[in-house]
């Protein structure tokens, strides 16, 4: 199954040709675990998944690494507020990002390197670069990547380098997209670092960031990988920069296949921990919502436009996902006539799928394929003319789509203990409208809504009952 996507090095949707035959190799960027992931950290590992989901779809045996950054500015500065040993104190967060990625279904990568486990990889890379002329050791100990020595800075990010300040260094680990200067490779102790440092051969310090990724890929996919993702912010600095520092020390090509997702917003702005306006998935597991809800509400959009978070939109999910979850018991217990056309009904829906999902992770398409083939599937059952086997295969098809979503779930779907006497009003109210006794049909039905149920009418004096 050949499968396309936005290439950003390109800026152009390009089909996938992998490395290795059959294979796909992706590095995908994780966690920095000083706090709790928000919603909008989320998104960019759902679209990571949905990608995963899709290659996996399409054919591909997926290898993903996705890194864990255990130490860089904001790990030492909180473990050290903390009054904490920087591995106790990311611990924690890397226990509680494990915990969200069940809860909200997002299938295990291959490797989930941490980067304090890889610092003589690290140091190797920063040797090697030292050794080829693209590093140096600056005043203050640290060891920087000279941006002039690559002529094709900036080739991701598409910046313009003519008005670029020679000489300029930079060593936060995040900086401004004006910012186009030398970046750390490896950082110098100083006292803000405490106890955390490494012994290197330019003294003891520890990594950058943008190194650690370079070398964790490294190890694990190759020199030259088939993809790489991560949100539209690490595209500068920090996926520029790994271009720079990888390319520079192997003499060849890192990415063939750069995927950026675009901000999860709220009331317009971006969500984040600086603005004070993000909530964590055990904010929204608090106010009564669930994975699968969440799930649904962050693959709700395509991976490169924005998406605006509403708690309409929770709550919209739910009611989608019951709309599901009743489709299903329906299918399960359909019993109707055989339809003739059942394969070619499902090779048409079948077949629209695929190309939506393989057209660039097309959610929105793929959304439709599934809500108009409900819609087609309850209006034949009303009809009486879906079959018990009929049935089965379309609910194989869900099953086949939801390798895609993963928040059908459709073996989970039940149907709800409806109380005897509820059933009982239910089948007198059928005998009423058998004699025509139309008003005490409407007191019936009245009665049962006031128990807190509601009653379908089905084909053939048949009756569906739900919780309101």
């Amino acid at each position: 199954m050949e499968i396309s996507f936005f290439n950003t090095m390109d800026r152009k949707q390009e089909v996938f040709r992998p490395v290795h035959e059959g294979e796909a190799r992706m590095y995908t960027c994780g966690p920095t675990v000083y706090n709790f992931a928000h919603i909008g950290n989320f998104r960019a590992y759902m679209f990571e998944d949905l990608l995963r989901r899709a290659l996996e779809y399409a054919g591909y045996k997926v290898t993903q690494v996705m890194n864990l950054t255990d130490v860089d500015d904001k790990t030492i500065r909180d473990s050290r507020k903390q009054n904490m040993k920087l591995n106790d104190f990311t611990a924690i967060y890397k226990k509680a990002f494990f915990d969200d990625l069940k809860t909200l279904g997002i299938e295990p990568a291959e490797v989930y390197p941490a980067a304090t486990d890889h610092i003589p990889e690290m140091i190797a890379l920063v040797s090697t670069l030292m050794e080829k002329g693209y590093a140096y050791q600056a005043e203050d100990k640290s060891i920087y990547f000279s941006i002039d020595k690559f002529p094709e800075y900036g080739k991701l990010a598409k910046i313009d380098r003519e008005n670029q300040r020679a000489g300029v260094r930079i060593s936060t680990d995040e900086y401004a997209k004006d910012s186009v200067a030398d970046f750390a490779l490896w950082k110098a102790w100083d006292e803000n670092d405490g106890d955390v440092f490494w012994e290197s051969p330019w003294g003891k310090g520890r990594p950058g960031w943008h190194i650690e990724c370079s070398a964790m890929a490294m190890k694990y996919l190759g020199k030259t990988f088939d993809i790489h993702t991560g949100g539209i912010d690490n595209m500068f600095p920090h996926h520029e920069d790994e271009i720079a520092q990888s390319e520079c020390a192997n003499g060849c090509k890192y990415v063939n296949y750069w995927l950026h997702c675009a901000h999860l917003m709220v009331n317009g702005e971006k969500m984040s921990k600086s603005l004070g306006n993000f909530f964590t998935l055990r904010d929204l597991m608090d106010k009564g919502f669930k994975g699968r809800e969440i799930r649904y509400v962050l693959l709700g959009a395509h991976y490169r436009k924005k998406l605006n978070f509403t708690f309409d939109a929770l709550k919209q999910a739910a009611s989608s996902l019951a709309y599901f979850d009743e489709l299903f018991i329906r299918l399960k217990e359909a019993n109707g006539n055989s339809c003739p056309d059942i394969n070619e009904f499902i090779a048409q829906y079948d077949a629209e799928f695929n190309t939506a999902i393989c057209d660039d992770l097309n959610v929105s398409g793929c959304n439709a394929v599934i809500f108009k083939l409900g819609a087609e599937c309850n209006k034949r059952m009303d009809a009486g003319s879906l079959s018990a086997a009929d049935s089965a295969k379309i609910l194989d098809l869900f099953r086949k789509f939801d390798r895609i979503f993963g928040f059908l779930n459709v073996d989970a779907a039940k149907k709800a203990d409806i109380p005897q006497e509820i059933i009982e009003l239910a089948q007198k109210r059928v005998e009423a409208k058998k004699n025509k006794d139309w008003a005490s049909a409407d007191a019936l039905r009245n009665e049962i809504q006031s128990a807190g149920y509601i009653i379908e009418d089905a084909p053939g004096n048949t009756f569906r009952i739900k919780k309101a």
